[in-house]
């Protein structure tokens, strides 16, 4: 159960890390007395969460669902869609190389083909225990330590993180599975057994075709890679303070699509189109549930006129004067 357990301790460390607010708060005020708690992320820009109810596990589902497919055709982010699709098409060819390569490094430093588990959710060794980071299993555990954190410390902003992680599995679900069962493409080991470089396509596959035989359908885009970039997408864009959780967990999921390449689970292509679906699914995720606030930063305010007070003798009479100055 180690492999199990380390996701499930590791959420609970970024916690504990992450220095969670005391009982004084940035009001001064207990947390378990107030409605909502604010945490200041800047100088200017404070960050306000209410406590976790059960409707923010699911009903901000559909409007994340619906706001991740604007932001895709919208004019900010288009270019990276049409981006995501241009690298895909690009790394098909590719592809047989990319696999053949990554599975010789692969056996170079230990890594089985293989993913073996010694129960039915503790991998057996390491590569199994990056492919599980991309698990659902494993973001709802990430989800379960902040939500034991958050209620144990009441904590608001870790209790609304756990229902985010666990609206990304969701949505993250949403978008990948459509895509699998339009594309239809197979897993390179399913290739590799029958004895071919490239893989076969089957576009709109049926439902009892792709329910028997899923991983000749389901390759792109890795559903792995685009659940663990959403929940990672929502850890930081709530900590944003934290500029280290990026790059960690960005190395996390790196190290683990190289895994799933060099095991035959996915092509590098699949990945591409994951990418955007992960980040983008964070991104609307955490902005649904933060109510930003932006603060006055008394040092940016400048003069904006001086006064220089003067005085002479005119005549023999005294006289006092001011000048005004923009």
């Amino acid at each position: 159960m180690k492999y199990f357990l380390i996701v499930f301790l590791f959420s609970l460390s970024i916690n504990s890390t992450l220095k969670a607010q005391s009982n004084e708060d940035s009001l001064g005020v207990k947390k378990d007395t107030i409605k909502y708690q604010i945490y200041k992320i800047s100088e200017t820009e404070n960050y306000q969460y209410r406590k976790l109810k059960i409707s923010d596990l699911y009903k901000t589902i559909p409007k994340n669902i619906l706001n991740t497919a604007k932001d895709m055709v919208s004019k900010e982010v288009y270019p990276y869609s049409i981006a995501a699709v241009g690298a895909t098409a690009a790394l098909v060819p590719v592809d047989p190389f990319l696999t053949r390569n990554a599975r010789s490094f692969g056996k170079q430093i230990g890594f089985e083909y293989d993913h073996s588990y010694r129960h039915q959710f503790a991998p057996a060794n390491v590569n199994t225990a990056l492919y599980f980071m991309g698990n659902g299993t494993a973001v709802v555990l990430m989800g379960v330590g902040f939500a034991s954190y958050g209620f144990i410390a009441k904590d608001y902003r870790a209790q609304s993180v756990s229902a985010q992680l666990v609206q990304s599995i969701i949505v993250s679900g949403v978008f990948s599975q459509t895509l699998k069962r339009i594309t239809g493409r197979e897993s390179p080991f399913i290739t590799t057994q029958e004895g071919r470089e490239n893989s076969s396509w089957h576009f709109f596959p049926s439902f009892a075709a792709y329910q028997k035989d899923t991983s000749r359908y389901d390759a792109v885009p890795s559903g792995h890679l685009t659940t663990g970039l959403a929940a990672w997408t929502v850890i930081a864009e709530n900590y944003p303070e934290y500029k280290w959780i990026r790059p960690v967990g960005y190395t996390v999921l790196g190290l683990m699509c190289f895994e799933m390449v060099q095991s035959g689970v996915h092509w590098t292509s699949d990945y591409p189109i994951a990418i955007l679906f992960g980040y983008l699914i964070g991104k609307n995720i955490a902005k649904s549930a933060i109510k930003k606030e932006t603060t006055t930063n008394l040092s940016d305010y400048r003069t904006k006129y001086k006064l220089n007070f003067s005085s002479s003798s005119l005549g023999g009479i005294q006289t006092f004067g001011v000048n005004v100055v923009f």
